[in-house]
């Protein structure tokens, strides 16, 4: 089974999901737990480009595409052959990130979007994607004192507020693939939620 948490920056994921794999483990679940844009050698290198505050000249289509190069070699590389194994594969953003980052917030065309993805992850979709969502500037916040302040943080609030609405309107249309969590909620209540959607969409999944 393929899971993905997506939201806004600053709403936990990664905090989240280490938990979240720690315990999946702990009761016996085959677990492969990796992130966007990286998991593999090669997405990490295009990590440190996509994310450097260096790299402020970087143009939103050379932006997406190295995301899109980036999630080839994860999906081809890391998830691919974990799914085939049998294992549940938790990831930490994935391509609903480009629509509502390069789609909602950049203004890009989202059909144009969509048919690039398709092209990079091989059609591949996750069977579960949960929306951590979260206020924009209270996740700023939280970004500048909890996490290293990256490019994308650097864009101004209205682009990031394109982007949580982009994450709705994804939720919207695909209500049967997504969950949403309130992610201003304290840690410990957020996590259960989690790992609540999870157990049940891993029962259901049998």
């Amino acid at each position: 089974m393929f899971i993905t948490l997506e939201g806004p920056e600053g709403s936990g994921k990664s905090t989240q999901l280490r938990q979240l794999t720690k315990r999946l483990l702990a009761l016996g679940y085959p677990v492969v737990s990796t992130r966007e844009p990286g998991g593999t050698p090669i997405g990490d290198q295009i990590r440190q480009v996509l994310m450097s505050l260096e790299n402020k000249e970087l143009h939103p289509r050379t932006e997406i595409l190295l995301f899109l190069a980036a999630r080839a070699q994860l999906v081809e590389q890391v998830i691919k052959p974990a799914l085939r194994d049998g294992k549940i594969v938790l990831c930490d953003r994935y391509g609903d990130s480009t629509i509502a980052y390069q789609g909602y917030g950049h203004g890009l065309d989202l059909d144009q979007l969509r048919q690039m993805l398709n092209f990079a992850t091989d059609h591949l979709k996750p069977d579960l994607t949960i929306l951590m969502d979260l206020d924009v500037k209270t996740g700023l916040r939280r970004k500048k004192v909890e996490d290293e302040w990256n490019r994308l943080d650097a864009y101004e609030v209205a682009f990031h507020e394109r982007v949580r609405e982009g994450y709705h309107e994804l939720a919207r249309a695909e209500p049967e693939r997504w969950r949403i969590v309130d992610a201003a909620q304290g840690i410990d209540t957020v996590q259960e939620e989690l790992f609540q959607l999870i157990l049940n969409a891993l029962e259901n999944n049998k």
